[in-house]
């Protein structure tokens, strides 16, 4: 019975072990992905406000 115990505890820990592995490289490309999507958020900002707000300044600048 005590060995049967073991083995199962042996079991449970490896199985727990190798999940955590799994869920860390997991976690690792979610986080790559949230980068690159807010980069790719960034990106489409600027170039939507860049050309208005380069003529606001360029309209001030005219102006002083």
């Amino acid at each position: 019975m005590t060995s049967l115990m073991v083995s199962m505890m042996a079991f449970v820990a490896g199985v727990k072990d190798r999940f955590t592995r799994e869920e860390n490289g997991a976690t690792a490309v979610e986080y790559g992905l949230l980068v690159a999507l807010i980069a790719a958020v960034i990106v489409v900002v600027v170039a939507t406000l860049g050309t208005q707000i380069n003529a606001a300044f360029g309209k001030i600048s005219g102006e002083l």
